[in-house]
């Protein structure tokens, strides 16, 4: 059996990727271990499953890695958000900061009902703005987020201080 503390020490840092000043945290070196990838899950399930989602929302691209095992460990559905112009019906759109740059994100008008449960998904929450964006459109949509989660959670950036009136759970912190 693993533990979180051995899942933390396979994840590759890469110094000064993609800019000087950021040490990118590459998830690639544990998700090629089967074993790894899947007590990642069931623990991440784990701290999920008390909020009771009815689906999950995931920004790209390594958040629908993510969140699309975790809708399927939840038994929920799984919806993307996507960078502008990748979805091919009508959308509604958010603007996001990243520590590195900026970007637009955008969700399918029909993607949830109204009052659905939400737990919003990615792989790291770093100075919140992909989070927020994504907060923003299930706002938007009418969606109710019960929680927001993270494979890792780097406390060193003020991304948690963008999440303040959520639930917010992350496996591994740095």
């Amino acid at each position: 059996m693993l533990s979180v503390p051995e899942l933390k020490a396979m994840i590759r840092e890469i110094p000064d990727w993609p800019k000087p000043g950021v040490s990118f945290k590459d998830i690639t070196t544990l998700l090629r271990d089967g074993e790894a990838w899947k007590f990642t899950v069931d623990r991440m399930a784990d701290l999920c499953r008390p909020y009771r989602p009815e689906i999950v929302v995931a920004p790209e691209a390594r958040g629908f890695i993510v969140g699309a095992a975790l809708s399927y460990a939840l038994g929920t559905g799984c919806v993307p958000v996507r960078k502008k112009g990748k979805l091919p019906w009508e959308t509604i759109r958010g603007e996001y900061e990243l520590e590195y740059g900026s970007d637009v994100l955008e969700v399918h008008k029909d993607a949830l009902k109204p009052g659905t449960r939400v737990l919003v998904v990615d792989d790291v929450l770093a100075t919140g703005g992909t989070i927020a964006a994504s907060l923003d459109l299930i706002r938007q949509l009418g969606g109710q987020v019960v929680a927001a989660a993270f494979l890792i959670e780097l406390t060193y950036l003020p991304g948690r201080q963008k999440l303040l009136n959520y639930e917010v759970v992350s496996l591994i912190q740095y």
